[in-house]
């Protein structure tokens, strides 16, 4: 384990934001420290910590609903870790990283570790490092991670494999109940929460949501339709005991379990696309033409197979 790695992961043990930080852009920058950090994380705590997914189309009150989360999770003095994912620009890889507005309520409290992560071009709305950072969060004390996304359709479906359980936010008013259905998010998401529930509306949108969770409601007896008013802290309790009763049969089902397995192989594929891009890209210079794209790509990867002499770490140099 290198110097570097042992004074991170020594930090995350006390729970210094700085070490939590410097880890999080430890492992987005492929830094040398993140491979020994990462293996020597506390999988005990990882195993115990509840990823919250919170998702849903632009308005419908999201960023309100989290800040709503914090404080009650905070009473219940729970430590809490927030992911705040930012579509980033595919020419120069910048982003908004609204956190920084969205959180202000909560940047003073030490057991509030939030982090900006840009999706850098993504399609899937999570950053490849997106699960790393939940571990490194979980590793230093952190008992509920959310993680919440700017809402963009159908290329937020990354956030319900990361997370245990997926929050989709709707609102009365915004015609989001048929763009939900046409992203298809509702068929996966774990729990509809009629946010701005005071609103003319609300309860014909939660009667038409009623009817397409009446399935998963059956399924465990979990109330999935849930009314808040998030600018008034209104119906926060009521979601968070319904998620931590969701959360207590996914885990006594073996659910959980299961679904982090599924998510930690897609986490490897993405790893492995992101790892073997910089050498393709290279390889792409030498193998110009007019030719379908699907053609060339399979010769281009027969190419790289066939190479007997690449460099023992081709991927020492890949950053996300």
């Amino acid at each position: 384990m290198t110097p570097t790695s042992k004074t991170l992961l020594a930090g995350l043990k006390k729970h210094d934001p700085r070490a939590i930080g410097r880890a999080i852009s430890a492992v987005e920058n492929n830094g040398d420290a993140a491979a020994d950090l990462l293996a020597a994380l506390d999988q005990d705590l990882i195993n115990k910590v509840l990823v919250l997914g919170i998702t849903g189309p632009p308005g419908a009150g999201k960023s309100t609903l989290t800040s709503s989360l914090i404080t009650t999770l905070r009473e219940q003095q729970k430590r809490v870790g927030i992911i705040a994912v930012d579509p980033s620009s595919p020419i120069s890889g910048g982003a908004i990283l609204g956190d920084r507005i969205r959180m202000m309520d909560h940047a003073l409290d030490p057991d509030v570790v939030v982090r900006s992560m840009a999706t850098r071009g993504r399609l899937g709305g999570l950053c490849a490092s997106a699960g790393a950072a939940v571990r490194i969060m979980a590793a230093a004390g952190c008992e509920s991670i959310i993680i919440e996304t700017v809402g963009v359709g159908q290329s937020e479906m990354d956030i319900i494999r990361l997370a245990d359980i997926t929050l989709m936010v709707l609102a009365p008013g915004f015609g989001d109940d048929i763009q939900a259905m046409k992203a298809g998010l509702l068929e996966v998401a774990d729990f509809l929460v009629v946010n701005k529930s005071d609103q003319h509306g609300a309860e014909a949108l939660c009667m038409d949501m009623e009817q397409i969770f009446s399935s998963k409601q059956e399924e465990t007896g979990i109330a999935r339709v849930i009314q808040t008013v998030a600018s008034e802290d209104r119906g926060i309790d009521e979601l968070l005991a319904s998620v931590n009763n969701f959360a207590d049969y996914l885990r006594i089902s073996g659910m959980k379990k299961e679904r982090r397995s599924k998510a930690l192989d897609a986490e490897t594929l993405d790893w492995i696309i992101e790892m073997l891009r910089p050498r393709f890209l290279q390889a792409m210079k030498g193998n110009s033409g007019n030719k379908d794209p699907r053609i060339r790509a399979k010769e281009l990867i027969n190419t790289i197979l066939a190479t007997q002499n690449s460099p023992p770490n081709i991927f020492k140099e890949t950053t996300l």
